[in-house]
């Protein structure tokens, strides 16, 4: 049910206050990870020794079914995409293992992480809560329309701290998410609800049922659509403290953010970094030569000979070319 920060050497990260390891070494799994998965099996469950060494001493093994990427028709509505697209990663499964097998750097750009998603699905692993957002966002790449933004979830039972996180969803006024989690609550929610705030009471009620008292709220910037983008995501633009603001505080704050998310889709794309604006600005209307060329220019023939007036004219119609 959730998805911690790092902890220590290793990659050991915590899975609702049980810490967890990540597997930094890649695919296929190397020995010391492996072995360490197999005492994690002996130390967790009921039967755990016995079963460690009835399925590693099998001579042959069942296969597992390895679940398809959903291939929909064009003429599919968008709620159609996202629930076959639930369907799938529900289909990879809860990873039990208590090793992460993907590991999620939050800082790497868009585009490293679409990779690592796109690993994903040929290696059809069972994942966890942070995996299933990445992957979700792999996948719903090609749906016009759905905005995407990462929900991260801080709450408090029996004096621990969990944290989860799933995929945010926006179509058409309407707001949804998509995940995974060992709670049916806390991960897909259908494209339902007519508000943020709608939405996020869906997962406190969710989280009530299980005991868990919603202490924080972290929501992103929608996420951009272009795989090959080196942005990277922004995890955490509100962070909403629950128990302070109440009930109506929250209320104004998710609105607050819907209204700007809303506002940055009419705007369109966001503007070019300070450093590029001034470049833009400063440079040249079509059919005048540009500054930097004109330095060139000049240097080239600080040492040469005057050149005549139409020599002149014809570097200069070369410049506009260019």
């Amino acid at each position: 049910m959730s998805e911690g920060e790092g902890l220590q050497n290793g990659g050991a990260d915590e899975d609702g206050g049980v810490p967890f390891f990540v597997n930094r070494g890649g695919l296929p799994v190397d020995e010391p990870t492996w072995e360490r998965m197999w005492t994690y099996v002996a130390r967790i469950h009921p039967d755990g020794e016995n079963l460690a060494q009835s399925i590693r001493g099998a001579p042959e093994l069942p296969r597992v079914p390895i679940p398809c990427v959903p291939v929909l028709p064009a003429g599919a509505s968008v709620p159609e995409r996202v629930e076959a697209i639930q369907r799938y990663i529900r289909e990879l499964q809860y990873n039990h293992t208590g090793t992460q097998f993907f590991e999620i750097k939050k800082t790497r750009p868009l585009t490293g992480l679409m990779d690592l998603a796109k690993e994903m699905t040929k290696e059809a692993l069972p994942i966890k809560c942070l995996e299933a957002v990445i992957l979700a966002i792999y996948l719903t790449n090609n749906i016009s329309g759905l905005e995407r933004f990462p929900i991260s979830f801080k709450t408090q039972f029996s004096g621990g701290c969990f944290r989860h996180i799933v995929l945010g969803l926006h179509w058409s006024g309407h707001f949804g998410a998509m995940g995974m989690s060992r709670r049916e609550g806390l991960m897909y929610k259908p494209l339902r609800h007519r508000t943020l705030n709608d939405l996020l009471t869906d997962f406190q009620e969710a989280y009530s049922r299980c005991w868990h008292t919603l202490r924080k709220v972290k929501i992103g910037r929608y996420v951009s659509h272009d795989p090959h983008s080196v942005e990277q995501i922004d995890w955490k633009h509100s962070v909403l403290d629950v128990q302070e603001l109440g009930v109506e505080g929250l209320r104004r704050e998710l609105e607050r953010h819907s209204r700007e998310m809303r506002l940055r889709i009419t705007k369109g794309p966001p503007s070019p970094p300070k450093e590029r604006k001034r470049d833009i600005t400063s440079s040249p209307q079509r059919g005048q030569s540009s500054p930097h060329r004109r330095e060139r220019s000049e240097r080239r023939s600080s040492g040469e000979k005057p050149s005549d007036s139409n020599s002149l004219s014809d570097l200069n119609s070369y410049q506009i070319r260019v």
